[in-house]
């Protein structure tokens, strides 16, 4: 049987976003009987409006810098209609289905709190098509994020009134056809409702929402990939103590520090080197991984706790207060907290993937790490590891550029009256080609730390990090004379993305799960 799950406008956990996110199956996502009265209740007094002498913007007049020209009553639907058309011209790509699936969910989500006054028969129609598999084709590029996600958010709504297109069981086809296919009929649209659609923030807080979940996969499996790292370069555990970032008190540093501590616990290796070592500190790559990946962490939850508010919001315009008759213009659909939780989570993914190169660069060269020369028994003949952290590094420099903030960008658009944007959805559509730079950044890493592990033998690795050595090793041998590992860093970038490193670890280690962000 198909799972399913509640949804109850304004109490999205980030635990359920996860859930709904990963699902191997699409789940039947059912609305909380309990909203059904104030999504009524507005709705009447958008029809209400509509059939007043009184101008509403977007209900009888035009939109934008048309928003004094008066509509006809006649024309009303007509008006609705012709909004979605005309909006719709993003170019690009397609979005993934997995982020138009849950840019359904919270276009939904915020139309049933009932302020937007449309009708129940709108917000059945998204969470209808999420279940039957209708995923619109979503363009990727032509969102400024204000007013809102105009463009993407107009092809996402085509389909539901049976234009635009759309995707069902992997093909693409125009939107009337997946609709048919999907056992579901098109929907006629009333007053205000075409702009409901395209007005809101869910676009680019669907990307980023979807980035910062991958995000909190890549940081777990960076936090264990540091401490292999630190084993196989005999490095120190002293400075993880929990005195010394108990003296600081950021949050991410002290959960942090505990993380490695418990990952390093039974090492071997750690103990061959208590004594007779003669170093006296570690790189910062090594010493300072709290400090740095502690501050990551800040600032992916600080991210989140925006992002969960945002998608629980109510971001289109005008708004509906049923309880006191009014319809208020504002402008909720101004994307700049989604843009600037963006912009910090760029610079943290880039942060964490740049003290990962560190760490590799830190590995290949013989007199920091005391191992052979480039990770290989016969250097010179063998080139070992010293492209593969090329490799590393280019990555780590791309994402310096893409580490730009979007967020200090704005163009005018609408004829100036739009005259400040927040690029939201490319501040949040650039986290994936990072996470997927740092991500390769991370498993060069891991392969490179499994590689020095290999010049400590017989000395084992502490047993969590051992558990990820076999995971490794089961795909990926140790290399004692030159191949390519282009293949290699692939298969591990795909543990990587996959949350596999974090699940390889023998016992759920508590401190590691408290790094969690969901």
């Amino acid at each position: 049987m198909t799972p399913s799950e509640v949804l109850l406008p304004g109490e999205l956990a980030l635990a359920q976003i996860r859930r709904l996110w990963e699902a191997p199956e699409v789940p039947r996502v059912v609305l909380d009987p309990s909203c059904r009265s104030a999504i009524r209740a507005g709705a009447e007094l958008v029809r209400r409006a509509a059939a007043g002498e009184a101008p509403v913007y977007g209900v009888n007049t035009g939109f934008g810098k048309l928003a004094s020209t008066r509509i006809a009553r006649d024309d009303l639907a007509l008006l609705q209609l012709r909004l979605l058309r005309s909006h719709a011209v993003g170019v690009g790509e397609p979005l993934s289905a997995r982020v138009v699936r849950l840019v359904l969910l919270l276009k939904a989500a915020s139309l049933a709190r009932g302020y937007s006054g449309v009708r129940e028969e709108v917000v059945d129609g998204l969470l209808a098509m999420h279940y039957r598999g209708v995923v619109p084709v979503i363009p990727a590029q032509g969102s400024v994020g204000a007013s809102g996600d105009l463009a993407p958010l107009a092809h996402l709504g085509l389909p539901l009134i049976g234009e635009g297109e759309a995707f069902f069981g992997g093909e693409r086809m125009p939107g009337a056809q997946a609709l048919a296919r999907a056992g579901l009929a098109p929907l006629q649209l009333g007053p205000k409702e075409g702009l409901a659609l395209i007005n809101g923030t869910q676009v680019s807080t669907a990307l980023a929402l979807d980035a910062l979940l991958a995000a909190d996969r890549l940081f777990e499996a960076a936090v264990i990939t540091g401490a292999l790292t630190l084993d196989a370069a005999r490095g120190s555990d002293a400075p993880f103590d929990p005195r010394i970032h108990a003296l600081r008190g950021q949050p991410g540093q002290i959960a942090c520090a505990a993380a490695y501590r418990a990952l390093l616990v039974g090492s071997e290796i750690r103990r061959s080197h208590l004594e007779q070592d003669d170093r006296v500190q570690d790189p910062y790559c090594l010493r300072c991984q709290p400090q740095v990946m502690g501050a990551c962490l800040d600032q992916m939850r600080g991210a989140a706790q925006v992002l969960l508010r945002e998608a629980n919001a109510v971001t289109d315009n005008p708004l509906v207060f049923a309880d006191g008759g009014v319809m208020l213009s504002g402008g909720n659909f101004h994307a700049e907290p989604v843009a600037l939780a963006c912009d910090a989570l760029a610079v943290a993914i880039a942060e964490i993937g740049a003290i990962a190169e560190r760490r590799v660069a830190m590995l290949v060269d013989t007199v920091v790490s005391r191992l052979p020369p480039f990770l290989t028994p016969e250097p010179g003949l063998n080139s070992g590891f010293m492209i593969v952290h090329v490799t590393a590094a280019a990555l780590a420099s791309e994402n310096k550029s893409l580490a730009h903030p979007a967020s200090v960008d704005s163009l005018p658009t609408s004829a100036n009256q739009e005259d400040h944007v927040s690029m939201a959805t490319f501040a949040a559509r650039r986290l994936q080609p990072m996470l997927a730079n740092t991500a390769r950044i991370v498993a060069i890493e891991l392969l490179a730390a499994a590689q020095g592990i290999e010049f400590l033998r017989p000395l084992a690795s502490a047993p969590a990090l051992e558990s990820v050595l076999r995971l490794v090793r089961s795909i990926s041998p140790a290399m004692m004379a030159d191949r390519s590992l282009a293949r290699d860093i692939e298969a591990v970038h795909h543990l990587v993305t996959t949350g596999d490193i974090g699940h390889a670890t023998e016992t759920r280690i508590r401190e590691l799960q408290a790094l969690r962000l969901a």
